[in-house]
């Protein structure tokens, strides 16, 4: 398996404005403890953006996770987007539309994606207000997000849903607007193969690395420095040691970088068996999913 001297873990947020409290980045090095890059700072999509952009200028051996998707459904209807004839065929394709349509908005926001005519027929933007092609019950679920539910080994939400505190449909379109800007210069499993050397990016889940440090489903949310800690023993980590509360997201960053660098040596999350040549080049697939 390639080897990576550096993981990182990015948790996301697709809210409006400047900068984003829920944005959070940690980096786990060879065996030492996790730790946040810029404790207590604020972030910007666009800092994160160069964060990013430096890092590829680098060829460090990152292996860096996100959490928010990179694609939307396809497999299920054959497009991304059905009965638009701008539908694109891939996700480079997905993410350019996304900035086309949202070029206006400020911060990597996508508004102007979702306020589109076409666009927004797919989605549930708020009670009372739901597309006319938004699936009934849940929406449409890519394939690895009903796997992770047919296993359980997590609890997904469709990327068309825009409402409530799960919904991860804004996060992920801001994302694209990113991804847009990085990709091929920074690739992305499985949609590029893994690399010889460099960094690579992968989508990740930061409740399914709770999980795998036994935090038990339903409370993947850390707020203590002392749980964290457990958390990160599970994982083989040196402790964090922060003292006191610590925020739900710079705690998922620093423990999901502790398990990509725990993981990243498993055969078999690299080729799990319902990921084909089609999903991984329409649908994605989540790092960590089997």
């Amino acid at each position: 398996m390639r080897r990576f001297t550096h993981f990182a873990a990015i948790d996301w947020s697709g809210a409006r404005g400047a900068r984003q409290r829920g944005v959070a980045l940690a980096v786990a090095t060879g065996t030492a403890a996790p730790v946040l890059i810029r404790p207590g700072h604020i972030w910007s999509r666009a800092e994160i953006l160069s964060w990013l952009q430096d890092v590829a200028a680098s060829g460090t051996d990152m292996l860096i996770g996100f959490d928010f998707s990179a694609a939307f459904a396809f497999a299920d209807c054959g497009a991304y987007f059905p009965e638009w004839p701008d539908s694109p065929a891939d996700p480079p394709a997905l993410w350019a539309l996304v900035e086309r349509l949202s070029a206006a908005d400020p911060h990597y926001e996508s508004g102007g994606f979702l306020a589109h005519p076409a666009a927004r027929r797919h989605f549930r933007h708020k009670k009372g207000d739901v597309g006319d092609l938004f699936a009934p019950g849940a929406g449409r679920l890519r394939t690895v997000e009903r796997r992770q539910r047919a296993t359980k080994q997590a609890a997904s939400v469709s990327n068309f849903n825009l409402v409530g505190a799960a919904q991860v449909g804004k996060a992920s379109l801001t994302g694209m607007r990113l991804l847009h800007r990085l990709h091929p210069r920074l690739p992305l499993w499985p949609l590029d193969p893994v690399p010889a050397e460099g960094p690579l990016l992968v989508e990740i889940y930061t409740a399914v690395a709770a999980r795998a440090a036994g935090v038990a489903a339903g409370r993947s949310k850390i707020r203590d420095g002392a749980a964290l800690d457990t958390a990160l023993t599970a994982l083989g980590s040196p402790p964090a040691g922060v003292i006191g509360p610590i925020s739900d997201h710079a705690s998922d960053a620093l423990l999901t970088a502790a398990w990509l660098r725990a993981i990243a040596g498993d055969a078999a999350l690299w080729s799990p068996g319902p990921l084909t040549a089609d999903i991984a080049q329409t649908e994605g697939w989540t790092f960590g999913i089997i």
